[in-house]
């Protein structure tokens, strides 16, 4: 009883902060990478897709990822999409291949991106917490009910705690690199 409360705050911590992971994935930098273009979604024969699953998306260089439809008929398609996505980015088709440049950051936007990374990050660190609190409660009902003993409450809020330290160490070492990446020019 006790190891699984244990485990299972851990887990939902893990959860936690692959969510960050995948939300800061999708904040823009100046350099292109693919993931950018996962959640934009384009009209497949009625239905709406992700881009990845109607075109093969790669990076051209540094600053450019290229796009290219498994189907001519989609070019224009994943084309409109791209452009009306909230990315602010523009392509440009080019034969049957879709070049997608990433514009330079200005430092306002910079400075902004920062701070919607940072709000990201003290989300995440909302969610670990009440994670631990949650995880003391599971730990308080179980002495409550006589499961456990006061002595093994207080060792398991110990582990809980030292996990909980450890999964926000990592959420402001993932900010930090996020942080860096966005300043860099």
């Amino acid at each position: 009883m006790l190891e699984e409360v244990k485990k299972t705050a851990e887990q939902k911590m893990q959860k936690s902060l692959e969510a960050l992971k995948n939300d800061l994935a999708k904040v823009r930098t100046g350099r292109a990478h693919t993931g950018l273009l996962d959640h934009v979604m384009v009209e497949y024969y009625g239905s709406l897709v992700a881009v990845n699953q109607v075109a093969n998306v790669n990076l051209g260089d540094a600053r450019t990822i290229n796009v290219q439809p498994y189907e001519k008929n989609m070019i224009a398609k994943v084309e409109k999409a791209i452009r009306d996505s909230d990315l602010g980015l523009n392509p440009a088709t080019n034969g049957d291949l879709i070049r997608v440049p990433m514009p330079m950051l200005t430092e306002e936007r910079r400075r902004d991106l920062t701070k919607l990374v940072r709000s990201e990050g003290e989300g995440a660190k909302v969610a670990i917490r009440n994670v631990r609190r949650d995880a003391n409660d599971a730990l308080k009902k179980l002495v409550k009910d006589k499961t456990i003993s006061e002595d093994e409450e207080r060792r398991a809020q110990d582990e809980v705690q030292k996990a909980t330290d450890k999964a926000v160490a990592e959420v402001d070492k993932m900010l930090q690199v996020k942080e860096a990446d966005l300043m860099a020019v």
